[in-house]
Order: structure tokens, then C-alpha cells, then sequence
């Protein structure tokens, strides 16, 4: 929100000398975010000018328009003589006055303004737009100043386009739509500062006729609770904005579009009640403002042709919808060039609704931010009063006598705060009556002591005989104050936050991490070391995203948890697993160029209980109860921590030194491994054996077994899910369940012996179908208590050893704790080994 000061002390006197670092501190104190507060007098320096365009030359040869213009600026270049100036904007014509900055000024970014030869012509200067000047956003075209401007070419440009002014950027809270206004930021100012304040909403305005400004069916009353109009006729539409409009509108970063346009924006920008213009000539039959019909289409201001849905509100004449509601005007009925009879609108919207179909079509018009936030409801004949006289006082017309007012408005509900509940939550002192005028200041309605609890309990919730009791009623402005909290923190805001102590509580002393939190620094330290990188990715997934990674329809993470208010409607769901958001961060990053890539992410997945029905409503009044809590707590979505890593493009890199190594299965498997014994789960009590499980190959892929149950799954993923993702062949992937491991057994230190070791390997030959877990199960069984430790180094297939045949080679190490071991009893400890795995699997010995 950009607001100019001179704006602001039309409705609050603020002082002529106020510095600008104390008005910024004025509205950080109430808690309003201060972008910049810039002095726009100091923003452009040199010599800034009204000039007048004399002559035009069309430059051709070049890639884009370009014109060589002649343009009058007095006796400001010291010559009197025209200025040349190359421009490529082609929104002016001879005779326009427009805003130059000469040779030796400067440009916000220290943009410094010379002479210079360009286009093979010189240009002395620059035509000023409204963005290189700092006073807003649109680029489209320079700033052509009104006929009826005062100025004269070389008189100061400054306080024409308002540079003479102080504009204040504020970034809004979503629970203060109010300030989202003239009218909201000046109430905030005067409270600041101890001003007095002229609220613009209070105006008298006409009130409801019996006989409507148009006819309107409202048949809504949730979607829209009030709905006003009016009609004005006779309007010129030649009639230009009035030039400080413009300026305002422009300071506010809104681009000029037509006088009854203009004005709707303006009364937004001063009032915050967003209105429509429509051209009445183009509407055929009566308004009727209801929810969309399955199939109905809208083709909106900006020329897109939009799909509804049946929460969306749309105004609808008798050839179909012509607007969607309280976000954006649609083209069939938008006031043109030649309109002359303009129907005014003004209407309350409900917030959820609007801010719902705001992110579903992606239209975040200044409208929709304002009814999202909150808009007051009693402001819509204020509003039309005021864009009514503007419109007749600018463009002429006849403002006619029927106002249509459809209120179905509720009256704002009563909150009862005690009394002593600030200061007993914030640890400041307040009066029972600091509390009341502090109250009463916001517009609240204050009523103490217990009688109205007696007049109405239903409205009061439990407060009842609780001290000093005060009724509270929100003004109509403030939709956010529903709860004594939210009172409570309107005393601290306007008393001031500085002075509320800052006391540290004293740390309760502890017994460091969990089990649980080791495990998982554990686990991220182990993955780090061996070369993935740690992401982050958002827990919201697509519809469409279970097809593309092939899951089954009774695969359980197919059902998911729906968001009801998604940031984006595209990803309305959360995760069931971590490989959808992990392999979009891999595409991403593919996509900026990176090919070498391993990724890991530690996080939870949300899983559904189906039946379970809502949580219990529990308000900010009071703690709730432990069976509160439970209720809660059984719709809560199971939420298992996992552990994924993606890894494509080559673990080992090729270059003088030798080939390289890509990536493979067996590094995604050899990751889930790194995982379990970094939990510190002894290796005889892991398995990991051939599994067909999605989005995994079914050749390439391995489950991961503790104590018996599956945990995890690692292998290469499918070559479809890779097609459907736009990923790169051979990307392999491993996901586990944090949450399903044992807690790591307690371990005895392990016996050393001082003896050396007997080293002996062993190539088996086999079939291939064989596991090769298997196959070190059984070599350490035959073995017996020598063995210390068995290695699969290398796996080979030939036609030598026959089809489907292959062969194991392992590292047998054996030693004794007492004594070392005789060539005899290593061999026979080999051959012990050797003989279970031929029993068992039929393997030879490779050679034998």
C-alpha cells in the first residue's frame, strides 16, 4: 500500500514538520509493517521540467520505434530554444505537455541524465515515465500531463506530478484490511499521534430507496450480504481524470484508465470498500448476483476466458455471467470510450469465498486483497455517495434518485473481555478504565460492568462473574476483534509495546536430545559425509502426482489429506511420500544446468484416518480439557517421519585420474544401508532382499527389512514415472521410515583380540536369482564364532560359468580371541562356510 502524505492530512492534521523518521516510528509502534517512507522531493535532483512537444520524427531501420522529438522547455536549457530528445514511448502527440529531465539531472538509482548521440541523433534529456521517476510501476508510457495543467513549458515539473510530496509503502498483515486504505491509515496515524480524526466513512449519503437504481436479484445472502447501486446518467465520456487523481492514483502504484474507472479505484484507495463500473447500456435485463453454475464461463477485464466453479459468485444479466464477483469485471459489460450511462456497485463480500477464488484463478486484484482481509461493511453507500459526486463533478451526468440497498448484513457480535485480563497476560498494569478508552478508541463499544451478561448470556460465552467485566462490540471496520485475545491485543498495540517488559523465563533444566532427535542428526550427519545435500521441499503435492509415480489404486499412499485453503490450488494435497517434492527439487535443479546430483530430505508425510469426522471447535478463551485434546488429536493425520534420497548423473566423475561412475541402484540401496547403521541397528538383525514395489523398477529394485518388517525400499525407479517426471534415465531413489525402526539396542563393547587375522576369499558360483544377502547369511552361519567379518567384493557373469549363473566373491575374515589361528583351522572354517552356501543354494566353489 503507497500513500502519499498530502493524501493523509486531508482526514488527520498531521504536522507540516513532522520528520519522516518519526512517522515511520509512529506506525511501527502500532505494529504496521513501514516499507520506506521516501521524501520524494530528494529522490530526483536537477533540473525537472514541464516541456511541451513541438515536433515528432518517426526513426525507422531500427529493431523498435524510435522518435526524434522537438520539445519546448522555456528557458530552462538556457537557450530558449526547443530540446531535442530521442524517446521511444509512443503514447504522446505534438502538442502534449509532458515531464523532461534536462542534462545534469539525476533519476532514482542515480540514474545521471547527460547529452549524448544516439539513433543518429542527439538527445539532450529523457521524457520521464512515471516508473523512472519513482512515483509507481507503470512503464507503459511517459506521463502526459492533463490540457487543463496550470504549468507552463520550464516551470518546475516538481509539484505537478507531485514530486513535491512524502509517499509512505506499507506492507499490510492479513489481520489489517483496514489500513489498506486512506481512511485505515490515517485513524492509525491520529492514534499515534494524539490527533484529532475526520473519518471519511461517516459521511452522510443517500440511504435506500423503495424503487431500486436498477433491478437486482441477491440470491446469496452468504456470498454477498449486501449489495448497493446507483445509476448515473448522461455522463460525457470524453471526460478526462482530474490530474491529481492521476497523481494519486499513480503514487499508489494504479494505472489511468477512464474517469469512471479511475474514480472506483480512487473511493477503493480512500475508503477501502472496492466498487465496479458498469456501462448500463450494455446489460441486458436485471442483475442477478449468485454462486456459478458447473459449465459457466467468464471472460474477465483482462481477456481470459475463465472456467467457474460453484463456490465462485459471479453478476450474471440475462446472456450469463458478466463479472466475477468482488475480484475482477468482465469484458461484455465494462465501461468503453462511449459510455454514457454508468451503474455504480458497491457491495460486502464474504472474505473466504473471494480469496478462495482469487487463488483458484490466480487474480490477485487490489479488490480481491481487500475483501480477503476484510472489508467494513457499512462503507457501500458511503462509497457510492462519494464516487457519484466525483463522477457528476468530473464528467457531468445526472446522478439518478434510486439507491438500491440489499442489507442482510449480521450486527457484530459482542465479546466479553474481564477487565484485568490484559495485565494478567501481558505483565502490565492497566486500569479497568485505560482498558475502556483504549477500547472505545478503536470505534469499540464498551459497555461494564455484569448487567449486560444478565440481558443476553448467549452472546457472552463464560465470563460471567469474573471480576470486572467489560461487553465489548467491535466496530463494523474491525472483523478481526471475534475474541478477548484479539482485545487484549488491541490494549497492548495502541498503550504502546515498548512497554511491555522484555524478562527471559528461566530454561527448565533438561536431559539433552532424545533418542529419537540423535537418530535423525545421526542419519543427516551420515548422508551429508557421504556426499548428498540436504533440501527442504514443500509438503503440498498435486492430484495427478500418485499416477505419475504409478502407484497402485489400493496403495495406501494414495488417499491424502485436502488441504481446505492450499496456497495454490494445483497442489491441494499433503505429502504421503517425500519422493514427489524431492524429485520436482531434482527436476528444478536439473533444469538449471546442474547433471551430478544427490539430494536428501528428512521430513514427515501425512497420512489420512479415514472416519474419524472433524475436531471439536475450541476456542482462545481457555485451555482445553485433555478429552478436547484427545478428540483433536484422533483426526490429526498420522504424521511418520522419513528419510529420501534421489541421486542421478555420476557419483564418481571421470577426468585424467580415470573413468567415472554413474549412478546407480545399488548406490540408492547402499544409502538406505548408510541409514540403518547410523540408527545403530546391528547388521544381523537388517535384510535387504528383491521387491516390486512403485515407483521403483521391478528388476532393480530392494526392500529394506529390520527385525522382519519392511521399512524402507531403494532401487532405480521405473522408466514410466521417469517419462512422466521428465527425468533423466537410471534416476534412482530410496525412501525410508524413521519412525517404523527399534530403538537401537544397548551394545557390550566388543572384544578385541591382539591376534592377527587369517584372510581368505571365496568366489561362489550360483544362480543368478540367488540374493547375495542370502548368500553372506549362510557363509556366516557355517563359519561359526572365527569369523570376524564377511565383505561382498565383486560379482561377475560370463558364459563360462553358464546361463543365469554368476559369481560371488566375498572377503572372509576370521581370528581368534586367544591365540592365533593354524592355516588348518582357517581353511577348515572356510570350507564349514563353503559347504552351508553349496547345501543351501548349490553354490561351487569358482575354479574348483
Amino acid at each position: 500500500m503507497r500513500v502519499s502524505v498530502s493524501w493523509l492530512r486531508e482526514y488527520v492534521d498531521l504536522p507540516v514538520d513532522l520528520p519522516t523518521e518519526d512517522l515511520e516510528q509512529a506506525l511501527v509502534d502500532l505494529g504496521i509493517e513501514v516499507e520506506s517512507v521516501v521524501d520524494l522531493r530528494r529522490t530526483v535532483t536537477g533540473p525537472l521540467v514541464v516541456g511541451e512537444v513541438r515536433e515528432i520524427e518517426e526513426l525507422t531501420g531500427f529493431k523498435k520505434p524510435i522518435r526524434h522529438c522537438l520539445v519546448d522547455v522555456g528557458a530552462a536549457n538556457g537557450t530558449g530554444e526547443p530540446q531535442e530528445i530521442v524517446c521511444g514511448a509512443r503514447n504522446f502527440a505534438p502538442g502534449d505537455r509532458v515531464v523532461v529531465i534536462l542534462p545534469g539531472g539525476v533519476l532514482p538509482g542515480n540514474f545521471a541524465i547527460g547529452a549524448r548521440k544516439t539513433y543518429g541523433r542527439t538527445s539532450a534529456g529523457m521524457i520521464c515515465s512515471a516508473q523512472e521517476l519513482g512515483l509507481g510501476d507503470d512503464h507503459s508510457g511517459i506521463i502526459v500531463l492533463p490540457p487543463d495543467t496550470a504549468a507552463r513549458p520550464g516551470d518546475d515539473a516538481r509539484p505537478v506530478v507531485g514530486l513535491d510530496d512524502v509517499v509512505v509503502e506499507l506492507e499490510i498483515t492479513p489481520d489489517r484490511g483496514y489500513a489498506l486504505s486512506v481512511r485505515g491509515i490515517a485513524r492509525e496515524l491520529a492514534y499515534a499521534l494524539g490527533l484529532s480524526f475526520r473519518d471519511p466513512g461517516r459521511q452522510p449519503a443517500s440511504v435506500g430507496t423503495a424503487e431500486p437504481a436498477y433491478p437486482v436479484q441477491l440470491r446469496d445472502t452468504v456470498g454477498c450480504d449486501r449489495f448497493t447501486a446507483r445509476m448515473v446518467r448522461g455522463v460525457d465520456p470524453t471526460a478526462a481524470t482530474p490530474g491529481w487523481m492521476r497523481q494519486r492514483l499513480t503514487v499508489a502504484g494504479i494505472r489511468s484508465i477512464s474517469l469512471a474507472v479511475d474514480i472506483t479505484n480512487y473511493v477503493m484507495l480512500e475508503l477501502g470498500q472496492p466498487m465496479h463500473a458498469f456501462d448500463a447500456d450494455r446489460i441486458t435485463g436485471p442483475l442477478v448476483v449468485r454462486r456459478a453454475e458447473a459449465g459457466e464461463k467468464v471472460t474477465t477485464l483482462d481477456g481470459v476466458v475463465r472456467a467457474l466453479t460453484a463456490e465462485d459468485m459471479v453478476i450474471c444479466d440475462d446472456t450469463g455471467p458478466i463479472s466475477l464477483a468482488a475480484v475482477m469485471g468482465g469484458e461484455t459489460s465494462e465501461v468503453v470510450g462511449g459510455t454514457t450511462n454508468v451503474l455504480l456497485e458497491a457491495a460486502h463480500w464474504d472474505p473466504v469465498m473471494v480469496g478462495r477464488t482469487a487463488r483458484r484463478h490466480k487474480l490477485f486484484s487490489e479488490a480481491a486483497k481487500r475483501w480477503e482481509r476484510g472489508v467494513d461493511p457499512a462503507l457501500p453507500l458511503v462509497a457510492l455517495q462519494r464516487a457519484v459526486e466525483l463522477l457528476t463533478a468530473h464528467g457531468g451526468g445526472e446522478a439518478g434518485a434510486e439507491v438500491l440497498d440489499l442489507d442482510h448484513v449480521r450486527p457484530m457480535r459482542p465479546v466479553v473481555l474481564p477487565a484485568d485480563l490484559p495485565s494478567r497476560r501481558v505483565g502490565v498494569a492497566y486500569s479497568p478504565q485505560r482498558v475502556v478508552d483504549l477500547l472505545e478508541q478503536v470505534g469499540c463499544t464498551v459497555i461494564r460492568g455484569n448487567d449486560r451478561l444478565a440481558e443476553d448470556p448467549a452472546t457472552v460465552g463464560t465470563a460471567a462473574g469474573v471480576g470486572d467485566v467489560l461487553t465489548v462490540t467491535p466496530p463494523t471496520w474491525r472483523p478481526d476483534l471475534t475474541d478477548p485475545a484479539d482485545l487484549v491485543e488491541e490494549v497492548v498495540r495502541l498503550d504502546g509495546y515498548d512497554r511491555v517488559p522484555s524478562v527471559l523465563p528461566t530454561a527448565p533444566p533438561g536431559r539433552g536430545l532424545t533418542w529419537q532427535q540423535r537418530r535423525r542428526r545421526a542419519v543427516a550427519r551420515s548422508l551429508a559425509e557421504r556426499g548428498y545435500v540436504e533440501v527442504l521441499g514443500l509438503p503440498f503435492v498435486a492430484p495427478e502426482l500418485a499416477d505419475q509415480l504409478g502407484l497402485p489404486a489400493d496403495d495406501p499412499r494414495r488417499p491424502a489429506v485436502r488441504l481446505a485453503n492450499p496456497l495454490s490450488e494445483e497442489e491441494p494435497l499433503l505429502r504421503t511420500t517425500l519422493l514427489g517434492p524431492l524429485l520436482g527439487i531434482l527436476k528444478r535443479n536439473l533444469g538449471r544446468g546442474h547433471r551430478d546430483l544427490a539430494l536428501y530430505e528428512i521430513g514427515t508425510v501425512f497420512h489420512p484416518r479415514p472416519g474419524v469426522g472433524a475436531p471439536p471447535v475450541m476456542g482462545v478463551d481457555r485451555r482445553p480439557t485433555d478429552a478436547e485434546f484427545a478428540a483433536a488429536d484422533a483426526v490429526v493425520p498420522a504424521q511418520p517421519r522419513h528419510v529420501a534420497v534421489v541421486l542421478t548423473g555420476d557419483v564418481e566423475p571421470a577426468g585424467w585420474w580415470g573413468a567415472g561412475r554413474a549412478a546407480g541402484w545399488a548406490d540408492a540401496v547402499e544409502a538406505g544401508r548408510a541409514v540403518l547403521a547410523a540408527a545403530d541397528l546391528p547388521a544381523d538383525r537388517i535384510e535387504v532382499r528383491a521387491a516390486e514395489h512403485a515407483p521403483w523398477h521391478p528388476g532393480r529394485c530392494a526392500a529394506l527389512v529390520v527385525d522382519g518388517v519392511v521399512v524402507g525400499h531403494a532401487g532405480e525407479l521405473h522408466p514410466t514415472v521417469l517419462a512422466a517426471l521428465e527425468l533423466p534415465r537410471r534416476t534412482s531413489a530410496m525412501e525410508l521410515d524413521l519412525d517404523a525402526l527399534p530403538a537401537a539396542p544397548v551394545v557390550s563393547a566388543p572384544a578385541v583380540s591382539g591376534f592377527p587375522p587369517a584372510l581368505i576369499d571365496v568366489a561362489l558360483v550360483l544362480d543368478e536369482s540367488v540374493p547375495a544377502a542370502d548368500v553372506r547369511a549362510a557363509l556366516v552361519e557355517g563359519a561359526g564364532e572365527l569369523l570376524e567379518h564377511v565383505r561382498l567384493f565383486d560379482v561377475y557373469a560370463s558364459e563360462a560359468l553358464g546361463a543365469g549363473r554368476r559369481s560371488l566373491a566375498y572377503k572372509l575374515t576370521f581370528r581368534a580371541p586367544d591365540r592365533t589361528l593354524t592355516v588348518e583351522e582357517a581353511v577348515a572354517a572356510r570350507d564349514a562356510a563353503v559347504a552351508v552356501a553349496a547345501q543351501r543354494f548349490g553354490a561351487t566353489l569358482r575354479g574348483a
